[in-house]
């Protein structure tokens, strides 16, 4: 990354690359393929990792790289899975964003990475950073001679690409393929973290991974990102407990259960829509804590499988959206005819509802956006209604 480079790839950062390329002979003294995937990739973390791309010396192997690491947000949370250690091998390096948080918080971390590229950009950019505790190693973490014989720590994020550059999520297409090698990780460090798909079934995924301690749910404003399983040497996996996380630059939601507590909870159900609406954020959603959402928090679950929660007073620190209700519709063709003329602007979600919510607005012809929400869901006794608030603003 020399000056006219950083210069072309700073002065170009809005260009298409495709039409870059095609103006290569127009700037002999520049690798243009490398400014593309330079241009591409940081486009890609410009948003996720400011820091990364405020950076003009540091460099980017690939696109692919940039889409797939993880933010600074949920690294610098993945630094609390880790206190105690001492070392770390993340198995499957890439960009090294992992790599890099994990070592500020570690003596010791391997950087493991099967493309040549890649440790080379890693090597760089390491360096860069100003940091010489990471050991950067090429190997293939599916060949059990090229893994450290003892470390604290295994992470790995096995790659979420399949044939045709398809997305996948189920283990047994991502590569490597946990399962198998999960035995011997154990048998050489104590505890593996696994980054896994946020499209993954939490307890099926379980139920694949024997010895799951903590499962921990990570949103970034309210996006469901990642899920990460922390595996110990001897646990239950009938003792698993769920963080759901919902991160954002200056708050930080945290709800916690056990899968065996989600079990065995008995949800208490609305017998009205209250005063005060709740939605819960995406990592509960996703982690499916709903009946011992209800139960702790002491909240009425409209019906069982709405996922939304009503209370005649409002609930301090929620994990998720909080509403004051204005009216409660009941849904049907004469409302679809005459909302519009009350309300001609709202958002709309839908849950437990028969249609989507772009159906929905085009059925009652409501424009987006506005101060007023429109909850489209059934209630316990299978009415169909409309529940209009606005946020609550304690």
């Amino acid at each position: 990354m020399n000056d006219s480079l950083k210069q072309f790839v700073r002065e170009h950062a809005a260009d298409d690359p495709a039409r870059l390329l095609l103006a290569a002979s127009r700037y002999p003294e520049i690798d243009i393929p490398f400014a593309v995937t330079q241009i591409a990739a940081r486009r890609q973390i410009r948003d996720k990792l400011p820091s990364w791309y405020a950076n003009e010396d540091l460099i980017f192997p690939s696109k692919t790289a940039a889409e797939q690491c993880s933010s600074e947000l949920t690294a610098e949370y993945k630094q609390r899975l880790v206190v105690g250690s001492q070392s770390l091998c993340d198995l499957t390096g890439g960009l090294g964003i992992d790599s890099y948080y994990f070592s500020r918080k570690l003596r010791q971390v391997t950087y493991m990475e099967r493309s040549p590229d890649y440790c080379q950009a890693a090597r760089h950019n390491f360096q860069t950073l100003n940091t010489d505790n990471i050991i950067v190693q090429q190997g293939d973490a599916a060949q059990a001679d090229r893994l450290p014989e003892s470390t604290d720590i295994f992470y790995i994020d096995p790659a979420r690409r399949g044939a045709g550059d398809k997305r996948v999520y189920a283990l047994s297409d991502c590569e490597p393929c946990l399962p198998p090698l999960l035995p011997l990780l154990l048998s050489r460090a104590p505890k593996v973290i696994a980054k896994l798909s946020p499209m993954a079934d939490l307890r099926q995924t379980v139920a694949l991974l024997p010895g799951t301690r903590e499962i921990h749910v990570l949103s970034v404003k309210n996006e469901c990102r990642e899920l990460l399983f922390v595996i110990e040497r001897g646990e239950s996996t009938e003792s698993s407990a769920v963080c759901c996380v919902n991160l954002t630059a200056g708050k930080e939601e945290t709800f916690r259960f056990t899968l065996a507590e989600e079990q065995a909870a008995r949800p208490l159900i609305a017998s009205a829509v209250h005063p005060f609406l709740y939605e819960p954020n995406a990592s509960i959603l996703k982690a499916g804590a709903f009946k011992s959402l209800s139960a702790r928090w002491k909240l009425d679950k409209l019906a069982i499988g709405s996922h939304l929660y009503t209370s005649p007073h409002p609930a301090e620190d929620f994990p998720g959206r909080a509403f004051a209700v204005e009216a409660v519709r009941p849904f049907n063709n004469r409302l679809c005819k005459e909302l519009s003329k009350s309300v001609p602007q709202a958002h709309i979600t839908v849950r437990n509802f028969p249609l989507s919510a772009d159906e929905l607005r085009r059925r009652i012809k409501i424009k987006d956006g506005g101060s007023i929400y429109l909850f489209a869901t059934a209630l316990a006794d299978g009415e169909k209604v409309l529940i209009q608030c606005r946020k609550y603003i304690p």
